[in-house]
């Protein structure tokens, strides 16, 4: 028996237009597809295996070089020796155990202590006169109009970043040693010779100096990439409103580097404890250990030359752990200013 359509109206019609579809045939896959308006983990991994792919031999070395050795963090409660072994092989499971002996040993020592000194006073000079160079660089080149001089001024100041160590401190040395070019100069108009490079009252001076020269090239580089980004339109439409050069840099410049500026920031902040381990063992014993002894040096000189593998690591792992609390508390202070971050909320 054959059934005619008869259209339907009014509640009769509106009702069966909002009759859901029973689960199941065809809405089963969209519904295994989406959970919560994304693609599910299966579809989303099938889609990009290609990529995933890719990214694998990076993935294996991350985790051979930079996770695995976590374990190794157990010397830190042991009383470390690397020539016990059993059957020739030798094992960390061998050495004694000796609890957080290393850590009451650590907190003891005022050497430790004045070594966390120079390294945060060294770590707020840099983030006080380093980390706003490269900001006012990228500004100021920024604002030069000819393509030409902006890119031979780009690559003047990104050229020292390729610079060894030994190289920057060689130049320092022959321009503000004992012998450089400052002394030559003051010597030859009747004053004294200045020697820099062996004065522990401005070695930390010194030290943000030649960072300054050495990276603030990079930042430039990271703070035009992020300038270009930000739309003529803006500053035509304030310059129209009748902003100034001064009032465009900071009501449209500025707020366009804000995120760029949080996540290096979060990234200084977590990086404080590390403060140049190459740079300052080079300078050591030039300025003597009071003034340049920072924890990376600290551990060095414990672990390796001391030969107390124990208590570097344990020094190395108290390193480590502050780092990640800083790093959590300076990305929850972006967070809190409406930026990204490291990783969003």
């Amino acid at each position: 028996m054959s059934h005619s359509t008869v259209p339907r109206s009014g509640a009769e019609a509106d009702t069966t237009v909002r009759t859901p579809v029973a689960s199941g045939g065809a809405t089963g896959p969209r519904d295994e597809r989406r959970r919560g308006g994304r693609l599910s983990l299966r579809i989303r991994f099938g889609r990009d295996r290609v990529l995933l792919l890719m990214t694998l031999p990076a993935l294996v070395l991350v985790l051979l070089f930079n996770y695995v050795p976590i374990l190794g963090n157990i010397v830190a409660f042991q009383d470390y020796d690397p020539y016990i072994s059993d059957n020739g092989v030798v094992s960390i499971l061998h050495s004694p155990w000796v609890g957080l002996e290393n850590f009451r040993s650590i907190f003891a020592d005022s050497a430790f202590w004045n070594a966390v000194q120079n390294t945060l006073v060294l770590f707020f000079l840099q983030l006080v006169l380093y980390f706003p160079i490269p900001i006012l660089l990228a500004l100021l080149i920024n604002s030069v109009v000819r393509p030409r001089v902006r890119a031979v001024a780009q690559a003047v100041l990104y050229l020292p970043h390729f610079f060894s160590w030994v190289l920057v401190i060689a130049v320092f040395q022959q321009l503000l040693g004992g012998a450089g070019l400052l002394s030559q100069l003051l010597r030859q108009h009747g004053y004294d010779g200045l020697d820099v490079m062996t004065d522990p009252s401005t070695f930390k001076f010194l030290i943000t100096a030649q960072s300054v020269w050495k990276d603030a090239g990079w930042g430039i580089i990271v703070f035009l990439a992020a300038l270009t980004s930000v739309s003529p339109d803006l500053y035509e439409a304030a310059a129209m409103d009748g902003a100034g050069r001064w009032r465009r840099i900071w009501h449209v410049t500025l707020p366009a580097l804000r995120p760029v500026i949080a996540l290096l920031l979060v990234l200084r902040v977590g990086d404080a404890l590390t403060v140049g381990f190459e740079q300052i063992l080079l300078q050591r014993d030039a300025v003597g250990p009071g003034a340049a002894e920072v924890l990376d040096t600290f551990v060095w000189w414990n672990g390796v030359r001391n030969q107390d593998f124990g208590y570097a690591a344990a020094a190395g792992l108290i390193k480590g752990v502050v780092s990640l609390g800083l790093v959590l508390a300076a990305n929850k202070v972006a967070h809190l200013m409406g930026e990204q971050g490291v990783y969003k909320k």
